[in-house]
């Protein structure tokens, strides 16, 4: 498990260390750094791909970020051209990096002089198969999908869109679910798809998701029926249902196919959910951080958060295994950096510090209708 991450110059925040526990929330206000710490690990993962780490430098523009070149990634308040990026994860092991800063190029070569990694940094779930990142930007309804059977076969990634997910299911449905919390009451029995139906039914009642490779045109389809009384419904293609289930789908499987020691990245999971859904999406992060699941989550819900603060109470969750980063920025200073609050919750789920703007705005609109 990731423990720590200290960044130095890097974008919006100038020298922060950040503790991290097996889940762990980022949210704020828009523009104030919150994908700045999400993106840090991320480039790490990109690089590595890349095969430019552990020797050589970081790649800013690639699949899973597109930072631009190095005065997009340099501090603007910096004391010197220089970004630190610092991991050190619970098994001894340590991955620190000193990048020379090159203003014009998408390429930070490393200062070999102060860059070093110990305890085999790039063996872990940050760097293996045991990886899984889900940008804001999934896939929506259309009649078929891509598949690849490198990612869904040798990576076990639904992609970083989500655009494998219907080519995931199709061939990995009828596993057996690893985690054992996972098993939903209504599911017919241990397998993904089965417990994959249940979960979303919590959604939209009655959901039932059918996925088929068709290899004829090397694509995947996906299919939505709803449970009556008595019957099945015919099948829908997903133009003709809500679009928040597709948009979903992807962040529910990418949690339910996960296992013990895995790391999940989750952007917006509540994304085109109303508010019931956006908490399960709370309850269920909860669950596999639970058991043995490290995840990091970006959100603006409050539906979300308050699903993991009822999970805290209800025991899904052991509270000192929740860490939140509230992130703002105020015009008041000199530089243009983040603050950044830690919050953490009680053995009830309560919060002990709200600072301002930290999911208040229900008070605050509450309290105008009152005075009307």
């Amino acid at each position: 498990m990731i423990e720590q991450l200290e960044l130095v110059n890097f974008k919006s925040i100038d020298n922060h260390v950040f503790n991290f526990e097996e889940l762990n929330i980022f949210t704020g206000l828009n523009g104030a750094g919150k994908s700045s710490i999400i993106q840090s690990l991320l480039l790490l993962r990109q690089s590595h791909e890349k095969h430019m780490l552990p020797d050589q430098g970081v790649s800013l523009y690639g699949e899973y970020v597109k930072i631009g070149t190095g005065k997009d990634l340099l501090f603007v308040g910096a004391d010197e051209d220089c970004v630190q990026i610092k991991l050190t994860w619970s098994e001894v092991r340590e991955l620190n990096l000193s990048l020379e800063y090159t203003k014009g190029s998408d390429m930070q070569p490393l200062n070999p002089d102060q860059s070093g990694d110990s305890g085999k940094p790039f063996e872990t779930a940050l760097f293996t198969s045991q990886f899984q990142y889900l940008s804001a930007d999934r896939i929506s309804p259309k009649a078929t999908y891509e598949v690849s059977d490198y990612a869904v076969n040798q990576s076990r990634s639904l992609g970083i869109r989500g655009e494998y997910t219907a080519h995931f299911l199709a061939v990995n449905g009828g596993e057996i679910i690893t985690i054992e919390a996972f098993q939903h009451p209504d599911a017919n029995n241990k397998t993904l798809s089965s417990n994959l139906d249940a979960w979303m039914s919590e959604i939209t009642p009655g959901t039932k998701v059918n996925a088929r490779f068709i290899p004829e045109i090397n694509q995947a389809s996906l299919h939505y029926q709803f449970a009556s009384s008595t019957e099945l419904t015919q099948s829908f293609r997903p133009e003709n249902v809500g679009f928040g289930l597709t948009y979903v789908l992807p962040v529910v499987l990418a949690v339910l196919a996960s296992k013990p020691g895995d790391l999940l990245i989750i952007e917006n999971p509540e994304s085109h959910l109303h508010p019931g859904g956006q908490s399960l999406m709370g309850k269920l992060v909860s669950l596999a951080s639970k058991n043995g699941v490290q995840i990091f989550v970006e959100t603006h819900s409050d539906h979300f958060f308050n699903g993991i603060r009822n999970a805290v109470k209800s025991g899904d969750i052991e509270c000192n295994s929740v860490n939140v980063f509230y992130l703002s920025r105020t015009t008041d200073t000199a530089t243009h950096a983040a603050n950044i609050d830690e919050i953490s919750l009680d053995e009830n789920g309560k919060v002990g510090y709200w600072p301002p703007g930290f999911f208040d705005q229900w008070e605050k609109s509450l309290e105008t209708l009152l005075d009307l």
